[in-house]
């Protein structure tokens, strides 16, 4: 089925030759066309076509952004996939039809002539790469993969999918390319996508999806993909309202941030809840229950109840001069005005910014009956008299939202009034700082101070809404967290990634039906990934026995990997010999490695490290050739992936945190982190959970 490497320069292939060589001359010649096409963008003269500055610093910044996405990168295959069609796509399928090949890449190339070289794995042709199989060929008579080595190709697979006489069997390449050790930062995984990831990925714009995936099942290179998918199917409406990537921390960010860069997408934002509720300098910190109680979505009508309690209904008319005549609105009908505006439900700021156009409106109304013809400048120069403009300060008064969260959490009465039916007493005490701050910029707010802000911001100004946003790591979100990634997403959709059972917060995720309320899309599709292709059989089966004490009910991951990884466990004499040990002999394998340990050993260990001479790095921070060890601290590793890691005392990975039920959910993090093998080093004796 398969072919073997050839070791041949690419230069050295004839095209008459073996299909491999074949194969290779395509490759070059493609690399050609797309350094042609690259060229031809570089060399467009925009000096005869722009009106302005301004579209011409718009226009250069497309071509820079094109000439970008038009980059070869030298180590990444330009195509990895041959699809033999038996029949034209689009054509009737009549016997005797022309047959087309497609070459399945990372981006479309095209010849001189315009005809493709290789077409986006996006584009609807590609779509039997991932899902055609020979129960339902989907008119594909041959699918071939390629084998690289670097950006050489050196080996072909076949697949006869209209031959009922081939029998099916597991790719090897697949495997191997799932397998691949790694250095540096996440890699897409567009060669491996699998068919129950492919039906997440090419889902449609309108509407929100929720993948709940357990470690390795691919939940995040499914997201991202997902939203090179949508943007590739959707170009100029994402372009108009933007695309958001939220995830945990920076150093997760950092580990992803090459994955679009690398499909040709360069107009992402990535950014944590933390920098998008960024409103005042966070220098402070919770307790978990009040942590708990402020992340509670109960504190969303406290802060409604909050706002709205600074109208004020009018206690007297109005009285409007324009020249020598007097127009009084009366304090009823200002009363009628304000409750219609209450009633409405609108944002506080719009309502207060209509409250002085419906106020002239009225005195429009006066004026039409007392036989004048007032037209919009009129109104508009009502609007703005002093009378009403006092009016409208002492009924519907500015308010700021940090100032209004700084009330609430210093000032007991204000918020005792504001929660009564909503919080409790012990609840109120453990939100109000035990010493009020003077000043917003005093103040030492906390992250969940700034999600409150968020929130109060919005129920004065609605928050922009953007096209698509993909949230991961969702299960550690409190329900205030997902009303603030809600709020970006109103007018759009989203994709939430997350795994229960590695919920590690004190207000971690229940369950998706709850999350995505709170998130404001109930009606989100949700769907499980359950085959693991990244963590070994052995290590994955190990972890699975903290389940049913963290999650129970949820469906373990089942590795589908034929290599079972290096799996061993190790006591070890107290200190950080047997973690260092266990590190060296990692370290003369091929890959990446990681050391993750509890937060308070990780000084220790890096001490220790230096002292031996082994060059480490932190997370978020680059790895090389040279130096393939991250220092991992259990409370950074959610997310991340290395080739083999070491897993310094689990007990105290476990201890390390303010409950036993977060502390197993954060070992089974930690646990889950390896790619192709696992140590673990202990002297203290290992969590009874793991048996």
């Amino acid at each position: 089925m398969s072919t073997p490497a050839h070791d041949a320069p690419l230069s050295e292939a004839p095209l008459s030759a073996d299909p491999l060589s074949r194969e290779r001359s395509h490759l070059v010649a493609s690399r050609s066309a797309l350094r042609a096409m690259r060229e031809d963008v570089e060399s467009l003269d925009i000096a005869d076509v722009t009106a302005n500055w301004v579209n011409a610093a718009v226009l250069e910044k497309q071509i820079e952004d094109r000439i970008k996405a038009l980059a070869d990168l030298s180590e990444t295959p330009l195509f990895f996939g041959r699809l033999d069609y038996l029949h034209a796509p689009g054509a009737e399928q009549a016997e005797g039809g022309e047959a087309e090949r497609f070459y399945v890449g990372r981006r479309h190339v095209h010849d001189t002539d315009g005809d493709p070289m290789v077409v986006d794995w996006r584009a609807p042709v590609s779509q039997p790469f991932y899902r055609a199989s020979k129960k339902d060929p989907q008119d594909i008579s041959l699918r071939r993969r390629f084998g690289y080595t670097g950006g050489d190709l050196t080996a072909y697979e076949d697949e006869h999918l209209s031959d009922p006489a081939e029998a099916a069997v597991t790719s090897k390449l697949l495997q191997q390319e799932i397998e691949r050790p790694r250095v540096g930062p996440m890699r897409d995984i567009v060669a491996t996508i699998q068919p129950e990831q492919d039906e997440i990925v090419r889902a449609g714009l309108s509407g929100s999806v929720c993948v709940q995936g357990g470690p390795g099942t691919g939940k995040t290179a499914v997201g991202l993909h997902r939203v090179a998918y949508l943007l590739y199917a959707h170009r100029e409406r994402l372009a108009r309202t933007g695309t958001l990537v939220i995830g945990p921390n920076r150093s997760f960010l950092h580990y992803i941030e090459q994955v679009l860069p690398a499909l040709g997408e360069l107009a992402v934002r990535q950014a944590t809840v933390d920098d998008l509720v960024a409103h005042v300098e966070v220098r402070g910190a919770d307790e978990a229950a009040a942590a708990v109680v402020k992340g509670d979505a109960r504190m969303a009508e406290v802060l409604r109840r909050a706002l709205y309690s600074h109208v004020a209904m009018p206690a007297e008319g109005i009285v409007v001069v324009r020249g020598s005549r007097r127009w009084r609105v009366p304090v009823y009908e200002l009363e009628e005005i304000v409750r219609e505006l209450l009633a409405r439900d609108i944002r506080y700021g719009a309502a207060r910014e209509a409250l002085p156009q419906r106020i002239a409106h009225a005195v429009l109304v006066q004026m039409e009956r007392a036989g004048e013809a007032p037209d919009d400048r009129v109104q508009n120069t009502v609007a703005r008299n002093a009378a009403v403009k006092a009016a409208v300060k002492a009924v519907w008064p500015q308010v700021d939202p940090a100032k209004l969260v700084l009330r609430l959490l210093s000032d007991a009465d204000f918020l005792a009034e504001h929660a009564e039916g909503v919080l409790d007493a012990d609840e109120q005490k453990a939100v109000l700082w035990v010493r009020p701050a003077r000043s917003v910029k005093s103040a030492k707010w906390s992250p969940a101070d700034t999600v409150l802000i968020d929130e109060a911001t919005d129920l004065v100004e609605r928050t922009h809404s953007l096209g698509h946003v993909v949230l991961d790591e969702a299960q550690d979100l409190s329900p205030m967290q997902y009303r603030a990634v809600g709020r970006r997403c109103t007018t759009g959709s989203a994709t939430v990634l997350g795994d229960l059972a590695q919920g590690t917060t004190p207000w971690a995720t229940r369950s998706w039906s709850e999350a995505l309320s709170h998130l404001g899309k109930g009606e989100a599709v949700v769907e499980e990934l359950t085959a693991g292709f990244r963590v070994p059989t052995d290590v994955i089966a190990y972890a699975s026995r903290l389940l049913p004490h963290i999650a129970p009910g949820l469906t373990p991951v089942a590795s589908i990997r034929e290599n079972p990884g290096f799996f061993e466990i190790r006591a070890a004499d107290a200190g950080t010999a047997g973690a260092l040990a266990a590190c060296r002999e990692l370290l003369e394998r091929e890959g990446s490695v990681g050391l993750i340990a509890a937060d308070a050993r990780v000084p220790e260990l890096a001490a220790a490290l230096e002292a031996a001479g082994i060059g480490h790095v932190g997370p978020g921070e680059e790895t090389t050739p040279a130096i393939r060890l991250t220092l991992v601290p259990a409370s950074l590793a959610k997310g991340l992936e290395y080739d083999y890691v070491v897993l310094d005392e689990p007990h105290a990975v476990v201890d390390g945190e303010p409950d036993e039920r977060t502390g197993l959910r954060r070992l089974y993090v930690a646990l889950t982190r390896a790619v192709s093998g696992l140590v673990v080093t202990h002297a203290t004796g290992l969590p009874p959970q793991l048996g």
